[in-house]
């Protein structure tokens, strides 16, 4: 099980972000393509993510609230599978599908996301990763999200898909 101390937040200035993880010497891993195909299930979230860069069957469990969220994550590589989201499909149902083209940076083991989420708009992640110690890792989450400027009413306490989905039902 990985632990992550992990903020979302809407951004209006993507290049601006991008400068500053230049300026740290962030390491660009590149830029995805991602559907993450939610699925329903009894607790926490279970998606399957497709991707060129990342393929990953991920569960975590995380509560929303603005600002820093500890995250309980199992993640399980995958590839491209018609034949797995065909099982997870029948087997569970379909929540939500969220797609999104995402630029992916690490700084040591804080990884970065510069996302555009079709349908909701722009957004920067920032996930500090580690096993344990999640006091360390909130600690790096809190300086990067200061460093980038993030203020709180720009926090998003909740999933995409969670957005997504409100945005669907009209709220």
């Amino acid at each position: 099980m990985i632990i992550i101390a992990e903020i979302k937040a809407k951004c209006s200035n993507q290049e601006a972000i991008r400068n500053i993880l230049k300026k740290h010497r962030a390491i660009c891993k590149g830029t995805d393509h991602q559907i993450d195909t939610y699925f329903k299930v009894n607790e926490g979230r279970l998606k399957l993510r497709e991707g060129g860069l990342e393929n990953n069957l991920i569960q975590y469990n995380r509560e929303n609230k603005s600002g820093p969220k500890k995250s309980k994550v199992n993640l399980y590589k995958t590839s491209k599978d018609a034949a797995l989201k065909k099982v997870l499909t029948a087997a569970n149902g379909v929540l939500t599908v969220v797609d999104k083209k995402r630029e992916i940076y690490f700084i040591d083991n804080v990884k970065f996301h510069i996302d555009k989420v079709f349908g909701l708009g722009d957004y920067i992640e920032i996930e500090a990763i580690g096993e344990k110690d999640y006091d360390s890792l909130l600690a790096q989450c809190e300086h990067y999200m200061e460093l980038f400027s993030i203020k709180p009413a720009d926090l998003i306490d909740c999933s995409y898909s969670d957005l997504l989905l409100s945005a669907q039902h009209g709220g």
